[in-house]
């Protein structure tokens, strides 16, 4: 039977193309709230990562009540590094709303989540959000919208797709393009209509995927997912699936229903709810609550598999220890092993040596995003280059390409192709907008695309638009250029001198300045030619007693370039890590001293 009183929608779309502001309208003109209970904008990012980085991280649960109809909304990050994120929680949905932006139209993110919607059998309703800009397009983007159903061969029933037009930062929605309205209302009412009431079956034995894990202080882990069939109460005797088939029989201790922005406590929930769970024995992303009599397994989350791995280890340089709270193996372990847990799209491998781990993610930002959540709770730790994760094929090398999409003014379409085809990247197709803006398509390999987001900005002034997504396993290209200068290497440990760096500053762009702690083996600057450069940045000035007019020189110098983590893991090369404490973010040489290092080069070549 239909549950008519419940719609599970998720929204999905490409990066910053309104998500979370179009959950704030919702929650803004439901009437569920006053409005000193709604403060700021991008309510549902709470994260501090999520709000100083403007983008969402997390999925999260909210449910609103429209009409007598309870509607639990799901919010999903729009970075392609994000989408097992996606992929999870589109199994508690029946529905999407795919936001797409009136200007832009659809990009590479939109074209994933949308495949993936349509794998999981879901209703797409699209939405052609920021129709208030003076430059959009929304005609042509609704027609970009259906070519892009027609890529995916959906069937003709899907292609027949319901839409509306909306500006979530104005909070309106209409179907005619002559008249704005000033209400959100239209989209809720094609939410109720066109979104699918969940099947459900109450008389069924219990199954429920866990979908999402959070840790409460109090109570342990909570397990949120939906109920397929069946029912759960407070106290119930259930038996927890886990992976390869092992049962574990547990007591539900309580059973929160999503209500607004946060979760009560009810005595019973039912096939077709979205439910948070505790009491459950250590559960995991995938594993099936099932009746205690009757168990019976649903089919585990099937998530794509990482792309790009790096070396996390502990810190090991001299000044290890001085901001952190946690600095053993044993606690980088404890760290990542609970990461694993919530993070669905996240390999860890032992290395071994037991002081080093192997983690693997979707990209850089995915891995960047956890070592900023670990440095925030007072970890310190060493990490090595980022590097693509290789699989052999038919006896063949292949590696994971990346289809890259860069909107450029017309003036700089020469430098961007000139970069990507420099690092093994091949032109797809090439268009000219009606802005001004050409639009550039390239295949290209994951590893070409490490640090190449900042050299397309620097060639185009800051200027370019660049997405990407993961396209496939192809057969390994040759080799991609790497960093074209070398290092400055301190020789010492101590304080950066002015004096000292004053000297050297003809030659190299700092990543100190005066003052800064400085040990043998970290490195200070980049050098202006090719090779490594050992120098001495703690030198002082010699003084004498005898001074004359005019002999003390003005040391004037450049400030240091400010390297945020993103910009230091792509910057590094595979002898170097990054050192990564609380309070700072140091380069450092693996081995410290200069005879280590000539040591290892020798062993290499041999």
């Amino acid at each position: 039977m239909k549950r008519e009183d419940v719609r599970n929608i998720a929204i999905i779309a490409h990066v910053d193309h309104g998500k979370t502001t179009l959950v704030d309208a919702l929650l803004h003109q439901s009437g569920q709230f006053r409005d000193s209970q709604l403060k700021g904008d991008c309510i549902l990012d709470s994260n501090d990562l999520e709000r100083e980085r403007g983008i969402t991280i997390l999925a999260k649960n909210i449910a609103l009540m429209y009409k007598g109809v309870k509607i639990n909304i799901i919010d999903t990050p729009g970075h392609a590094d994000f989408g097992g994120e996606v992929e999870r929680v589109l199994r508690m949905a029946d529905g999407v709303l795919i936001l797409v932006d009136a200007f832009e139209g659809p990009r590479p993110q939109t074209r994933f989540v949308l495949k993936k919607a349509l794998e999981c059998h879901l209703k797409p309703l699209v939405v052609i959000n920021k129709i208030d800009r003076p430059d959009c397009r929304p005609d042509h983007v609704l027609s970009e919208m259906f070519d892009l159903f027609v890529d995916l061969d959906a069937d003709d029933e899907t292609l027949d797709f319901p839409y509306i037009y909306a500006s979530a930062r104005e909070g309106f929605a209409t179907h005619d393009l002559d008249n704005f309205g000033d209400s959100i209302h239209p989209l809720l009412d094609m939410v109720l209509e066109k979104v699918p009431a969940p099947e459900v079956e109450f008389d069924a034995p219990l199954k429920m995927m866990v979908t999402t894990l959070e840790w409460s202080e109090y109570v342990g882990r909570v397990a949120t997912g939906r109920i397929s069939t069946g029912k759960v109460r407070r106290g119930e005797k259930v038996t927890l699936i886990k992976a390869g088939g092992k049962h574990i029989n547990c007591t539900i201790d309580s059973v929160e229903l999503f209500n607004n922005l946060g979760r009560a406590p009810v005595e019973e929930a039912t096939a077709g709810d979205i439910v948070a769970l505790v009491g459950l024995d250590n559960p995991e992303i995938g594993d099936t609550v099932a009746c205690a009599l009757k168990p019976e397994a649903l089919e585990r989350i099937d998530v794509d598999e990482p792309t790009l791995s790096m070396l996390f280890t502990i810190n090991s340089s001299p000044l290890a220890g001085q901001d952190g709270k946690y600095v053993t193996s044993r606690n980088l372990r404890e760290r990542l092993m609970r990461e694993l847990e919530s993070n669905v799209a996240l390999r860890v491998t032992e290395r071994e040596d037991k002081d080093s781990f192997s983690v693997s993610g979707r990209g850089v930002l995915h891995l960047s995003v956890l070592i900023e959540q670990m440095r925030r709770e007072g970890y310190e730790l060493s990490v090595g280059k980022p590097e693509v994760i290789r699989k052999k094929i038919d006896d063949k090398w292949h590696e994971p390409f990346e289809e890259l999409v860069v909107d450029v003014p017309a003036d700089s379409v020469g430098s961007v192709m000139e970069l990507v085809c420099a690092r093994r990247g091949q032109i797809i197709d090439m268009t000219a907008g009606e802005t001004g803006m050409s639009h550039l398509k390239f295949s290209i390999p994951a590893r070409g695309l490490i640090g190449l987001r900042t050299r397309l900005l620097n060639a185009t002034k800051g200027e370019a638009i660049i997405n990407h997504r993961f396209e496939g396993y192809k057969p390994s290209e040759g080799e991609v250029p790497r960093r074209a200068n070398g290092v400055m290497v301190s020789q010492a440990k101590g304080q950066a001198v002015g004096y000292a760096l004053w000297k050297l500053q003809e030659r190299a762009e700092f990543f100190v300045s005066p003052g800064d702690d400085v040990y043998e083996g970290m490195i200070i600057g980049e050098n202006a030619r090719e090779n490594d450069l050992v120098v001495n940045p703690i030198r002082g000035k010699k003084l004498t007693n005898v001074r004359a007019s005019g002999s003390d020189e003005n040391v004037a110098l450049k400030p240091a370039r400010d390297m945020s983590l993103e910009a230091a893991l792509e910057y590094i090369e595979q002898d170097e890590y990054v050192e990564i404490t609380p309070k700072l973010i140091r380069l450092r040489k693996i081995y410290l001293t200069e005879n280590e290092r000539k040591r290892q080069h020798r062993s290499a070549n041999a």
